[in-house]
């Protein structure tokens, strides 16, 4: 949980000197309802993704790998916008993907440093359940969602963000 715990604490501290849309603000809410879940069953043993889709593991890390590139597109595109960053809408998008990946590979180290050092325990902490391309899945599903987030919102997005002042 620790991961929504710090964005709750960032998102608090800004609020006031850099308030985002309510689309984002929505959007963290239900990533970190994603991440809670998880903690709270662990990722390999969340109810009703035992077995999904003929499947022998519990596939629900992999909602959350997902929600890892769907939601911080967003906000790093809203940020990267408002900050006047970038200005092209190809390098946006280039750019916006290319940081959800390079936080999901971020977050495999972490995983593979904390596996290093808790030994036994690893496989509870990384979920992996035996599969062999965890990693490479995970970082694929951040980069699908990533692109998700950017086809499925950026007009939605564009509406609020014309309604902030920058």
């Amino acid at each position: 949980m620790a991961p929504a715990l710090i964005g709750g604490v960032l998102l608090v501290a800004s609020y006031h000197s850099f308030r985002l849309t309510q689309l984002v603000y929505w959007l963290i809410l239900l990533h970190c309802i994603v991440l809670m879940i998880g903690a709270h069953y662990t990722y390999a043993e969340v109810p009703l993704f035992d077995g999904i889709l003929g499947s022998e593991r519990n596939n629900y890390d992999k909602v959350g790998h997902f929600f890892q590139g769907f939601v911080p597109a967003l906000l790093a595109r809203e940020i990267l916008i408002r900050k006047g960053v970038v200005n092209g809408k190809r390098w946006l998008g280039f750019i916006v993907v290319s940081i959800c990946l390079a936080f999901s590979a971020f977050y495999e180290l972490i995983e593979w440093w904390v596996a290093l050092t808790t030994g036994d325990d690893a496989e509870a902490f990384l979920g992996t359940q035996g599969y062999v391309w965890d990693t490479q899945s995970d970082m694929g599903l951040a980069l699908l969602g990533s692109i998700s987030s950017l086809l499925l919102l950026s007009r939605r997005h564009n509406a609020q963000l014309n309604k902030v002042t920058r």
